[in-house]
């Protein structure tokens, strides 16, 4: 399979909304925690108190792993400053379309902070037509993809 087909497949597979387990670590120490995240021109963005612990953590070592049912995404966070200073509010109205109770249960305008992942390497386990397992190798730094059967 080539890089841009690989690529199609993989935000196929994510759809536009997740609930996906955010992987972070810093000093040794990793947490894991769900997050919900919308999938949105080509980007994986979720949005988090910037107090948090794991946004501490982010934002001390960006490197993260992020996961949804066979599709596991290793990456880097960026952080884009808080939701309510982006200026076409495309975060705000998509994440009110899709995840609406917790738009109203965490309005905190003064720090809840927008958090891009951007994909480094992504693993898909999935099947074939016939069933048939494989894995779906994505580099994003290389622009390369492979796959591997597996028995």
């Amino acid at each position: 399979m080539d890089f841009q087909t690989a690529v199609e497949h993989f935000y196929q597979k994510l759809g536009q909304k997740k609930i996906m387990a955010l992987a972070t670590s810093l000093n040794d120490h990793v947490m894991v925690r769900n997050v919900s995240v919308i999938i949105h021109e080509g980007k994986i963005l979720f949005k988090t108190d910037k107090n948090f612990r794991k946004t501490k953590q982010l934002i001390e070592n960006p490197r993260v792993a992020i996961c949804y049912w066979g599709v596991q995404i290793e990456g880097i966070a960026v952080n884009h400053g808080l939701v309510v200073d982006q200026p076409d509010c495309s975060f705000q109205e998509l994440y009110q379309k899709y995840w609406e109770k917790s738009y109203n249960a965490y309005p905190h305008k003064d720090s809840e902070i927008l958090i891009e992942i951007v994909p480094k390497l992504v693993e898909i386990w999935d099947q074939d037509e016939e069933d048939k397992g494989f894995q779906l190798f994505i580099d994003f730094e290389q622009e390369k993809a492979k796959t591997s059967t597996y028995d």
